[in-house]
């Protein structure tokens, strides 16, 4: 808990501190590729929007570049019927653009579970039952602020500077001790949508 504490009162600012990169450059979606699902991924002003394709999986906007221990910053606002999520660490099976996403998630929706960790493909929630009490971080409507940090088997995360979620999870982390960072666009039923999903601001710095 010591360590979440002192990650909670370090600066928020966190695009001017030394080391932050951009991930995305605003213009195109260079340096990313998709994987699973078709859904569609474009560049509407300054950020990346994902939309749904009706009867398709889930799909990930992927990072060609892999992460291991990182701090991930990004504001994203999704349609209230749409749940969706951020991949972190996250691998495809086989190594293979058309295999499965899988690895750790940080949930964004409106269920009142946002900034919680899932495991996708990858065995379900990962954090605990008991602790993920459900609470209204998350705004409808609204851009909403993510802090995702992830170092060794700890994963913390904030929404809107509030902390969410301190999770530490050992065996997920001798799984998936690196990967990609994946935008998801969640899969939908026939007759649904279509929904989207914005972010934009996605920063990035390895620790």
């Amino acid at each position: 808990m010591s360590a979440f504490l002192t990650l909670l009162i370090a600066p928020t600012v966190l695009a001017q501190d030394a080391g932050f990169v951009e991930l995305f450059n605003g213009t195109d979606l260079t340096g990313w590729h998709q994987r699973n699902g078709t859904a569609t991924y474009r560049v509407e002003g300054d950020a990346i929007v994902g939309k749904t394709n009706e009867g398709s999986p889930n799909s990930f906007l992927c990072t060609d570049k892999s992460y291991g221990d990182f701090e991930l910053t990004f504001d994203v606002k999704v349609d209230s019927r749409l749940n969706s999520g951020v991949q972190i660490r996250s691998q495809s099976q086989g190594d293979k653009p058309e295999g499965r996403v899988n690895g750790p998630q940080v949930e964004i929706s409106l269920d009142k579970m946002a900034g919680y960790i899932y495991g996708e493909a990858a065995g379900g929630w990962m954090t605990p039952d008991a602790d993920r009490k459900p609470h209204d971080t998350f705004q409808d409507g609204q851009w909403n602020s993510y802090r995702i940090v992830a170092k060794g088997p700890l994963i913390q995360t904030w929404i809107n500077g509030t902390p969410i979620s301190d999770l530490t999870h050992e065996e997920r982390y001798r799984s998936h001790p690196k990967g990609f960072i994946g935008l998801q666009v969640h899969g939908i039923g026939a007759g649904q949508g279509p929904y989207e999903v914005r972010w934009r601001n996605l920063r990035i710095r390895e620790i």
